[in-house]
């Protein structure tokens, strides 16, 4: 790409009579105009990302950093006197719910940069998930209509190349729109757009439509084989016009990496096109489909994994139904043949009752099976797929996740960029590793350091106060969880513990209380109603605690609306303890984690998924951890009774007894419904996600941190190891090993 050609292209656009939007399209499509000017090779081989979302943020500000001319445009404009900063009012193009989504965005972004060829397939949703706001507290959803504004100008349209997609009651065309991924080199992102009727345009209206109805999951499963298809079936037809039908060479070509279970109709249209369209017999194409596929779980939730209604596959797919079935037969016969014994060959099933099991499909298929962390991979080896692992352990492996450096730093948090290039160059930019090199003794730096943090937290305040009215406390310790709104992730256990801090407080039993504001950011799905409940407590302690003089000026509560890439850009670098307080063993690794520690907050939570791998890196001094660990909960689940915990501690008694006792009004019983699932059969057990057995602990996490906070050259010390250990948490290195053990791809560069 040529720096100076788009420089010149940038001082060619005049400011005068121009609206913003105008400006926002013809700077965009300055920069898309270097795409064909990136430095490419022929690669033989290539990796391509199936995911049904992509949670890419804004693209402007990114994409010119990417280009190298962020900094340099910005000084064009001022000149001519128009403020870039303008288009931070641009729309997220919210196609994606959290760290699915985010992920796959960070997975493109490090490719791109380091150089190997990676290209993501996916749907271009006319709505995002949605755009959240608040009304007495409650969650309302509004469409997000992120088109509306600012159109899409970092993506083409490639109606030349649409495709048909065949279900049972219709033909669907997918048209792809690319957007490229800027780095050394140019990749793409390609979402496919359903048209061809209004029946058609709804699979590709909304991100997750709900599906508790037999409608919601007919078009659940459009939409997942709808894009799936589409992009299997364009690089089949690319492969055969090249080489013919000669498909044992498919796997030297293309690598398919299936994000979790979602696309895992890639491998039925696979194994049809190749037997029904093509002619290769069903064990010849297997075989080939076993050297294209990987697989990457991100969770053990049952609700996530994916098993489709054999009967609502067979109504709008009956081919593909009929090739599962097959799979399902040459994989039992496989087992029989190795001696496999029967309760694991029930495991690994293809068919689990009147069921299809996408996990189980995906892994019987894939080459590689990695999870996200470590902890993660041992349960998926242990665990949900042990029997797999005891048959095929050679395809097991872990990727711990990472996230850009480039965003989620250099982009969001340019003081402590430039602070490490005064420091130690500019090497930490393209190897973050760079990083352990600065001394975190130096009084001068950690001084420089807290003033950075204190800039960045004065940022967010005038944020939120703009975007909330809200003006947060000045000279606090700044508290956030920011995240989807899961039981699992336990936002209702923060709840908790803020009613915990308030009644001491209220008491005087605090008297060396540090201020605190809690930041709370969250999107519970549209039918999700206890997450929906759970958003309404904690607003409700929102307005009990910052209405009341007696601990306002100590304590804070605020969950911002409409959290989103945009948000977390603002709130992460902002942060003083990120809270990551899931239940051990439910959360499979977390990004946002990584996040706030490349950006020095100290992570308070428990020794779940990338957290503890995040507490080996920086320290368990520099950390606050407390709650059960994986080794021991099905242990405590033998003896745990939620009705005892609270009988033995009155001030669990207390915090758990506002749900149902009048401090709250209840109108709609979503507070009793809550109460509830702790102490009656929800899910397996209940309190089913220890809620209350951690709570205690909890609340004493909080309150170590909050007596450290008091000498903040030292909390700054702990903030500074956390954000220079963080090099692990790159995405680049979770790419670098992607490539190396999972795709075997080389770098276009």
């Amino acid at each position: 790409m040529n720096r100076e050609s788009l420089s010149e292209k940038l001082r060619a656009i005049s400011v005068a009579g121009k609206s913003a939007q105008e400006l926002y399209t013809e700077i965009s499509e300055a920069c898309m105009s270097e795409c064909g000017c990136a430095v490419r090779k022929l690669s033989e081989r290539r990796a391509y990302y199936f995911s049904i979302e992509y949670l890419m943020g804004r693209m402007f500000y990114n994409n010119l950093m990417a280009l190298g001319v962020l900094n340099e445009a910005r000084k064009i404009f001022a000149e001519k006197g128009f403020d870039l900063n303008r288009f931070e009012d641009v729309e997220d193009a919210a196609l994606g719910n959290g760290g699915l989504g985010r992920l796959a965005a960070c997975y493109l972004d490090s490719a791109t940069a380091l150089g190997y060829p990676l290209c993501g397939f996916g749907i271009r949703y006319r709505y995002g998930l949605f755009r959240q706001r608040f009304e007495n507290g409650r969650q309302i959803e509004e469409a997000d209509d992120w088109l509306k504004t600012w159109g899409d100008p970092w993506s083409v349209r490639r109606a030349d190349e649409a495709i048909g997609v065949t279900f049972a009651d219709m033909v669907v065309t997918a048209v792809p729109y690319d957007m490229p991924i800027f780095g050394k080199t140019v990749n793409t992102l390609r979402l496919f757009q359903a048209e061809g009727s209004p029946e058609a345009e709804k699979i590709s209206e909304y991100l997750y439509p709900a599906d508790d109805t037999e409608e919601g999951k007919l078009l659940r499963i459009r939409q997942e084989y709808f894009f799936s298809a589409a992009a299997v079936g364009q690089l089949v037809q690319r492969y055969v016009r090249k080489n013919g039908r000669q498909f044992e060479r498919f796997p030297d070509f293309h690598v398919f990496q299936l994000n979790d279970t979602h696309a895992v109709f890639a491998v039925a249209e696979f194994l049809r096109l190749l037997t029904n369209v093509y002619g290769l017999t069903f064990a010849r194409a297997v075989g080939i489909a076993q050297r294209t596929f990987r697989y990457t779980n991100h969770t053990i939730l049952p609700e996530a994994l994916e098993s489709w209604d054999m009967r609502l596959v067979e109504r709008i797919l009956p081919e593909i139904a009929q090739v599962l079935k097959g799979l399902h037969l040459y994989s039992k016969r496989k087992w029989e043949r190795g001696g496999c014994p029967a309760d694991e060959m029930r495991q690994m099933a293809v068919i689990r009752g009147k069921y299809f099991s996408m996990a189980n499909v995906a892994v019987y298929i894939s080459e590689k099976v990695n999870g996200v962390a470590a902890i993660h991979t041992k349960i998926l080896e242990e665990q949900l797929f042990g029997a797999a692992y005891r048959q095929m352990p050679e395809k097991f492996l872990n990727v711990t996740n990472g996230v850009t450096p480039r965003r989620w730093l250099m982009l969001c948090n340019e003081e402590l960029s430039a602070f490490y290039d005064k420091r130690l160059g500019y090497g930490w930019r393209t190897d973050l590793r760079a990083l352990r090199g600065l001394n975190c003794d130096d009084a001068d730096d950690l001084a420089a350091f807290a003033e950075i943090k204190r800039q960045k937290k004065a940022q967010l305040a005038a944020y939120i106060l703009s975007r909330e009215g809200v003006a947060l406390l000045p000279d606090a310790v700044y508290v956030a969880q920011v995240k989807r709104l899961h039981e699992y992730k336990r936002q209702l256990m923060t709840a908790f513990a803020i009613l915990y801090l308030y009644f001491d407080l209220k008491e005087g039993k605090l008297p060396d209380f540090t201020p605190t504001v809690f930041i709370f950011g969250a999107k519970a799905a549209g039918g999700y109603r206890r997450a929906k409940a759970v958003i309404k407590f904690i607003n409700d302690i929102a307005c009990l605690v910052n209405g009341d003089e007696e601990v306002n000026t100590r304590l804070q509560v605020v969950f911002v609306q409409n959290y989103d890439v945009s948000y977390a850009e603002k709130i992460i670098p902002g942060t003083d303890v990120s809270l990551q307080v899931s239940t051990a063993g439910f959360e499979a690794s977390g990004t946002g984690n990584m996040k706030f520690m490349m950006n020095g907050a100290v992570t308070l939570g428990t020794m779940d998924g990338a957290n503890i791998e995040i507490v080996e890196a920086s320290g368990g001094r520099n950390n606050y951890i407390f709650g059960a660990r994986v080794g021991e909960i099905e242990e405590i689940k033998k003896y745990y009774d939620p009705h005892e915990a609270v009988a033995r501690n009155l001030k669990l008694k207390r915090v758990v007894d506002t749900l149902t006792d009048g401090t709250f009004q209840d109108e709609g019983g979503e507070l009793k419904e809550i109460y509830s699932s702790l102490f009656e059969q929800t899910y397996n057990s209940p309190d089913h996600y220890l809620v209350l057995y951690d709570l205690p602990k909890y609340a004493e996490a909080l309150l170590r941190a909050n007596a450290d906070y008091r000498d903040q050259t030292v909390f700054a010390q702990k903030q500074l190891l956390n954000a220079t250990r963080s090099a692990f948490f790159s995405s680049d290195r979770a790419i670098e090993e992607y490539a190396k053990k999972i795709w075997k791809i080389e770098k276009l560069l």
